[in-house]
Order: C-alpha cells, then sequence, then structure tokens
C-alpha cells in the first residue's frame, strides 16, 4: 500500500510491561476504507496493539504511524481523526441517550452538531429512545449508544475494542451489520473480536496469540491455504468418539465444538471422503452412534489452532535440537 492508502502502519512493534512482553514484533498495515480485524484470545496482545496505535501507550520498540502522524507526538490532532470505543466506553447513567451524544460533541468541539446526532440515531434504530436515561438501555443500546457517540464527530478512522463482548447475539448481528454500512460508506474501521466467527467478516485479519502475529491474511484465503485436510463428524457419547478418533494413526487432532468435533488428518491421508468412511466405521466399531461424517472446509477457528499449534510443535523442535 502506499503512504496515502494507508490509516495505519505498524512495523516491527514491542511493547513491554517490565519483564512481561505484551507485544512482540507484530507487522501490519490498515488500508483506506478496510475493515481489518485484530484476532486472538485473551492475553494475545490485542488491546495493548490498539492502544499503541491510539497514542495511549508508547512502544519500546518499533514504529507506528496512524492517519499519517506519529500517535504518540500528535495524539491530540489525533483524536480530532479517531473514534474510539473501549471495552469500558463510559456513557454517563444519569444523563439521556440526547444528552449523552451533546456531551461527545461538546468534548470534540462539535457544533451544530443535532443533524449528524439525527441520522446517526435513526441509522441504529435508536430516535424513539432519544429522551431515555442510559442506564434504562438494555446492553446492546447502550453499546449503540456508545458508537453514535463515538462517530458523532465524523472520524476517519474507527477502532473498537471487542465491542459486543457482554452483548446479546440478536445485538451483536445488529452492530455488525452498522459496521458493514459505515464500512461501505469509506470509513476506515480496526477492531478486536475474541470471535472468529465474527472475524469472518473482516476483510483482513491478523491473527496474534501470545503477542505474536502468526499469520494476516483475508479470512477466504486463510481457510483455502490450509495444508491440512478436515472431517466433521457428530456422533455420541461424544467424550468417547474424541477418545476413540485421537488414537488413529491418520488423525493430526480432534478439537471440539459444541456437538461437532473437527478431525484434522495427517498430511498424506488418502481422499477426505474416504477417510470419513474409515472414521465412522471405527466410531461404530467402538460402540459410537455416528449422526454424521464428512469432509468439510475449515473454519477461521480451525485455521488460527493449526497455527498455533504449528509454531508450537516448530518451537518444541527448536528447543530439542539445541
Amino acid at each position: 500500500m502506499g503512504e496515502g492508502e494507508t490509516q495505519v502502519r505498524v512495523e516491527g512493534l514491542v511493547r513491554r510491561y517490565g519483564a512481561l512482553t505484551a507485544v512482540d514484533g507484530v507487522s501490519f498495515e490498515v488500508g483506506k476504507g478496510e475493515m481489518f480485524g485484530l484476532i486472538g484470545p485473551d492475553g494475545a496482545g490485542k488491546t495493548t496493539t490498539l492502544r499503541t496505535v491510539l497514542g495511549l501507550l508508547l512502544p519500546n520498540g518499533g514504529r507506528v504511524t496512524t492517519c499519517g502522524l506519529d500517535p504518540a507526538r500528535r495524539r491530540r490532532a489525533l483524536s480530532s481523526r479517531v473514534g474510539y470505543l473501549s471495552q469500558r466506553f463510559s456513557l454517563y447513567g444519569d444523563l439521556t441517550v440526547d444528552e449523552n451524544v451533546a456531551f461527545f460533541a461538546e468534548i470534540h468541539d462539535v457544533r451544530g452538531h443535532a443533524a449528524r446526532r439525527d441520522a446517526l440515531l435513526e441509522m441504529v434504530r435508536m430516535t424513539p429512545f432519544r429522551d431515555r436515561l442510559a442506564d434504562r438501555l438494555s446492553g446492546g443500546m447502550k453499546q449503540k449508544l456508545a458508537l453514535v457517540c463515538t462517530l458523532v464527530h465524523t472520524p476517519e478512522l474507527l477502532v473498537l475494542d471487542e465491542p459486543t463482548t457482554g452483548v446479546d447475539p440478536v445485538s451483536r448481528r445488529d452492530f455488525w451489520k452498522l459496521l458493514t454500512r459505515l464500512q461501505r460508506e469509506g470509513l476506515t474501521i480496526l477492531l478486536t473480536t475474541p470471535y472468529l466467527d465474527e472475524a469472518e467478516r473482516c476483510g483482513r485479519v491478523a491473527l496474534l496469540d501470545r503477542g505474536r502475529l502468526l499469520v494476516t491474511d483475508t479470512p477466504d484465503a486463510l481457510r483455502a491455504g490450509g495444508d491440512e485436510a478436515l472431517v466433521e463428524i457428530v456422533g455420541r457419547p461424544r467424550q468417547r468418539a474424541v477418545e476413540v478418533l485421537r488414537a488413529r494413526p491418520e488423525v493430526g487432532a480432534v478439537e471440539v465444538f459444541g456437538e461437532r468435533l473437527h478431525v484434522t488428518l495427517r498430511a498424506g491421508t488418502a481422499a477426505r471422503g474416504q477417510a470419513a468412511e474409515r472414521l465412522a466405521a471405527a466410531l461404530r466399531g467402538a460402540g459410537v452412534e455416528v449422526d454424521a461424517a464428512r469432509p468439510t472446509t475449515p473454519s477461521l477457528e480451525d485455521v488460527f489452532i493449526s497455527r498455533i499449534r504449528a509454531r508450537d510443535a516448530a518451537a518444541g523442535s527448536v528447543e530439542v535440537t539445541q
């Protein structure tokens, strides 16, 4: 990406907390108009990376550029160009919806914000609730109001830190519809989420674990680029099915996804359809009732787990040879 096409550039970012390295050599770029996701479990370094991008934390190494500015030196100038919705965004419970929006408009020195407020409240379907106290809103409505407050000054970059954590499934779906609409209208979005199904909605994602970057690519490319074949099995009792499958020589790993088992086949295993039939026969022979056994396309979660497993295996090999 050229300099004018890039909203966020992170190069070799290192951030430490005392002896703990929270972010270790992370690099990625976010283009204008892109929805980019930082994906990983708790403790992966996602929030620390975002705060460094915003200038709220200073890097211990590497370089960060946000909207063409050094966020550590130009944080005040950057604040007018960025909207930030943190995990604990602070609404004022004793103020109404309208009063909360007015307060954040004043913080950002937005004059004549009424038209912008009305358009945003209409977009998130909260116009009928504009006189309601924030404390009397549901969790999903509070999050939508927080988004309105974040957008009232018309930022060019929206930064969201796990915006749907703790939100009910219906509100999560509505929130993502809003983000998709905003991105289509040209807003650049950088977000973190621990939910791999949400990550599928991003244009590109960076998979993080223990402060290190595993891979950056589109969700489709990550799913298509895996070398491992996958079989999905539904059977019961589930624990017995797991034990039988893990003992099979052609099985590299078994992961539990609700009632489904995702079975990763070792390299060199014959066609997945034949492997699925053999595994189903082995399960039935061990007293497991098999409802389904079929080849499947890896999900982003499968890819993430596979990448972590490969990294850990490589690290183990290095330790053994030294």
